[in-house]
């Protein structure tokens, strides 16, 4: 439709006029199949149905008096009535339906033949109720004259015979298949009756089978319809996996043999690919003398008068040739690679350098016809490879797969793409021979190639590395000197097309990159695109893939500088992005570092920047955030990361107190609480160096106060004497002085070996102060259910943390503590001496 113009600009010419007419024709025919869709108020009049009827009601009703449509509604929802109420069902509508479908059309005939078989897979009623209600309507419907109906019946009836015992299908089924199966039958009858007797193979004894089932094969692989004898000849396979070995030698060979010789093409194709499927049952002997020439035929044919057989007979060529490999001669083994050969140049190239006036005239089928030759090569190479060898491969299949790799036509390339991983695998070492190929798959201008490629690229670049004969990896590289422009150009071709999952899967598979080529070259070539994607594409599958893949490169990189870089530009240009888009990828990247780095590592540098969000403007921002802090918490260890630990107290405190979204603030305290839940873990090497260093402290300290007691009681020694002396007048009251003394002594010693640091007294408070809030882990710092023990010399906080249980000592301040409160005894005490000595003194003086 043109665009309509502005009135000031509108020419009501008559060409004009006629145009815009058109353009309200075309809107008319737009809206005119919606107004066919509404139906009239008779229509809906005997649409109607009353309300107060229940299902079954309904059901007959609609079965009786509705419309096609509504009775083709009851019977999809005849596996829903049978599960509410199966006795009524069977007892008033099965009937019911099986009378109408006599004279139902074709969609009620298809939809009432998958509601028999969900009914059965339900085993909503027992397989004799289901053989005695169900089975005669399957089978009453068999030889419907609609081909498509038939088969729906046919399938849901090999699908009950399955399940129906022996002697039902003895009664129900094969007697009645023995003069269904006769000439005199028609055509969709006796077609019914090859496919039935394939199932039943399976189902009875051998001596059975022979007796009862075999006679009817014979006679339906001689029906005078070819039709007949195709679908018998397609159930050989099955009846000969149910008779045995011996018996498939005796009977279905023959008859086989004898089909391969079909005047119908048809016949001969399902008689040539029955008899690859039942190659392993044959022996040496029967594969040497009756296989071997009916292959050797088929082939000589295939070009000449039978090119029907082609397609099928390069598809199963891997097969046979395998399968074959023990009886070949060197002669045999040689004609069957030219003919492969042969086949995958089918329709490209003429024969023998002279024009062939059949492939110039090639109509459009054969160029189909060809094509499929072509790709079943490609799908055949592995195979081949095995029949000539890997060692051999260079010399007598290279040029093939050459051909191949470059072939024109997209399946083909295709097929090898997909089977490029095989190949390499089989060849092993001497997979540097298909190095070129890769490079091309890579460039190939299908994207469908590219993705088949893609899906094994990691396991092939390291076959390419490490199954050439170099040593180093670097020296390895350089054997492949186009792979990384090959590389980056299907990047940049997949991120150019509209497949956002062929470029998802890409970005994917190249974090394999670091075991594969340089850190150097991934920095330079690789690194820093998986950042430009993130920041401009606009498919979130294609952002997180390059940010986690961008995670992985920065793993593998050990320069600090350009690691250092990377982290500063994702902190910068994604964490604190103008684009809230951008910071939403930061957070994802987050999560991609704590799954692949170090807790230290995410600590070091993500875990403020990270934090720093909980003041994003964007509601969206901080949501996600609140989710992320579950695992931004499980980063910890304590007592290194006591300091982030109180940070996120901090963040989590404003978010309760100044969050105004109702959404966020939700999440807040949901995770608020799930946050209540973690254990933190302990740095078990940090706690053990802070006891090694407290217990040497503690013992510094003990020596220094055993010295000081040892000075302070020789001069108390020294001093008793000479008051001694100077005062026996007062020896009474001296001595009652002396065990005041000792007594307060040993309280001072008793209260200090009970005193605690300040800083342990303040944990203990903040301990209760947590618990009065409800998040006592993270407040108290020391992880869930902290619980505090005293002893004499020491104070040990144990926790049960992620990295398990462990004990850490602060003897040393608890020392530090007991030594303040000696040293203030000891000042009392000196005190106390002065003035006992100036107290006797001053008796003297009155003595005198």
């Amino acid at each position: 439709m043109r665009p309509v113009p502005c009135s000031s600009d509108m020419d009501f010419g008559q060409s004009n006029l006629f145009g815009y007419v058109e353009d309200l024709q075309e809107l008319t025919i737009i809206e005119r199949p919606v107004r066919r869709s509404l139906k009239t108020p008779e229509e809906i009049e005997r649409l109607t149905v009353d309300e107060e009827l229940n299902d079954i009601e309904r059901a007959l009703y609609l079965l009786s008096s509705g419309q096609d449509v509504q009775g083709t509604s009851m019977v999809a929802n005849l596996p829903v009535l049978m599960r509410q109420n199966p006795a009524e069902t069977l007892r008033r509508v099965l009937p019911k339906i099986r009378e109408v479908l006599h004279v139902a059309g074709v969609e009620m005939q298809l939809t009432a033949a998958v509601s028999f078989l969900t009914v059965l897979q339900d085993e909503s009623v027992s397989i004799h109720t289901y053989s005695h209600s169900f089975l005669h309507i399957i089978l009453q419907n068999l030889e419907h004259r609609d081909a498509g109906v038939s088969n729906a019946w046919l399938e849901t009836l090999l699908a009950v015979i399955e399940a129906l015992p022996k002697e039902t299908i003895r009664h129900e089924i094969l007697n009645p298949l023995i003069s269904k199966a006769q000439i005199s039958q028609t055509l969709q009858s006796r077609l019914v009756s090859c496919k039935i007797m394939g199932k039943l193979a399976n189902k009875f004894e051998a001596h059975i089978v022979k007796r009862e089932i075999l006679p009817l094969v014979k006679s339906l692989c001689q029906d005078v319809e070819y039709e007949v004898r195709t679908c018998m000849c397609r159930q050989l396979e099955h009846i000969a996996q149910g008779i045995g070995t011996e018996l498939t030698k005796t009977v279905v060979l023959p008859e086989l043999v004898e089909l391969a010789r079909d005047e119908g093409s048809g016949v001969r194709l399902a008689a040539f690919e029955t008899l690859v499927n039942l190659l392993d049952m044959f022996d040496s002997d029967d594969r040497r003398q009756t296989v071997l020439p009916l292959v050797k035929s088929f082939c000589e044919k295939s070009f000449k008068a039978d090119e029907s057989i082609l397609v099928s007979l390069s598809f199963h060529l891997g097969k046979l040739c395998n399968g074959l490999y023990g009886i070949f001669t060197p002669e045999q083994h040689l004609r069957f690679l030219e003919f492969y050969k042969k086949l995958c140049t089918l329709g490209l190239q003429q024969e023998n350098g002279h024009n062939d006036n059949q492939l110039q005239l090639q109509t459009l089928e054969q160029e189909k016809k060809y094509i499929s030759v072509r790709k079943n090569c490609a799908y055949n190479f592995p195979a081949m490879i095995v029949f000539v060898d890997p060692k051999n491969f260079h010399l007598e299949l290279y040029s093939i797969f050459f051909c191949l790799c470059h072939d024109p036509e997209v399946p083909v390339r295709y097929t090898m793409a997909i089977s490029f991983y095989e190949v390499a695998k089989l060849l092993n070492s001497g997979v540097y021979t298909i190095q070129k190929e890769l490079v091309t798959l890579l460039q190939d201008e299908s994207l469908e190639v590219l993705d088949a490629l893609v899906g094994h690229l990691p396991e092939i670049l390291e076959l390419m590395i490490n199954g050439g004969e170099s040593s180093g990896s670097e020296s390895k590289l350089l054997s492949i000197p186009d792979l990384i422009p090959a590389l980056t150009t299907a990047e940049q071709r997949a991120a150019a097309s509209l497949k956002w999952r062929t470029h998802e899967k890409l970005l994917q598979k190249y974090a394999c990159l670091p075991q594969i080529i340089s850190s150097d070259q991934i920095y330079y070539r690789f690194l820093h695109r998986m950042l430009t994607i993130i920041l401009t594409n606009n498919v979130l599958p294609v952002q997180k893939a390059a940010a986690r893949t961008l995670c992985v490169y920065l793993r593998y990189n050990r320069k600090q500088e350009q690691r250092h870089e990377v982290i500063q530009k994702l902190i910068e240009q994604l964490g604190q992005g103008k684009s809230y888009w951008n910071r939403l990828r930061f957070l994802d990247t987050c999560e991609f570092i704590m799954e692949l780095f170090s807790k230290s590592f995410f600590c070091k540098y993500f875990f403020l920047p990270v934090l720093e969000l909980t003041h994003d403007p964007v509601a969206n921002v901080r949501i996600k955030l609140c989710y992320l802090l579950p695992k931004v918490k499980s980063t910890l260890k304590i007592p290194t990361d006591k300091h982030l630990l109180q940070q996120l107290e901090l963040c989590i405190r404003k978010l309760l107190c100044q969050e105004k979204d109702k959404d966020v603030l939700t999440i807040v305290k949901r995770t608020v609480l799930e946050l209540d839940r973690m254990d933190i873990s302990l740095d078990a090497e940090q706690l053990e160096k802070e006891k090694q260093q407290n217990e040497g402290r503690s013992a510094n300290v003990n020596d220094k106060i055993f010295e000081k007691k040892r000075r302070d009681n020789k001069a108390s020694s020294v001093l008793t004497k000479s008051m001694t002396l100077s005062s026996s007048g007062s020896s009474s009251g001296t001595s009652t002085g002396k065990e005041d003394k000792k007594s307060k002594l040993v309280r001072s010693q008793s209260f200090s070996t009970q005193a605690l640091h300040p800083k342990y007294s303040n944990i203990d408070k903040c301990s209760n102060k947590s618990s009065a809030t409800g998040y006592t882990s993270s407040l108290s710092g020391m992880g869930k259910g902290c619980m505090l023990s005293f002893s004499d010399d020491s104070f040990r906080t144990r926790s049960t943390g992620n990295s398990g249980n462990a004990t850490f000592s602060t003897s040393s301040s608890l020392i530090a503590s007991r030594n303040s409160f000696n040293s203030a005894d000891q000042k009392n005490n000196g005190n106390k001496e002065s003035q006992s000595r100036k107290m006797s003194i001053k008796n003297r003086k009155s003595n005198s």
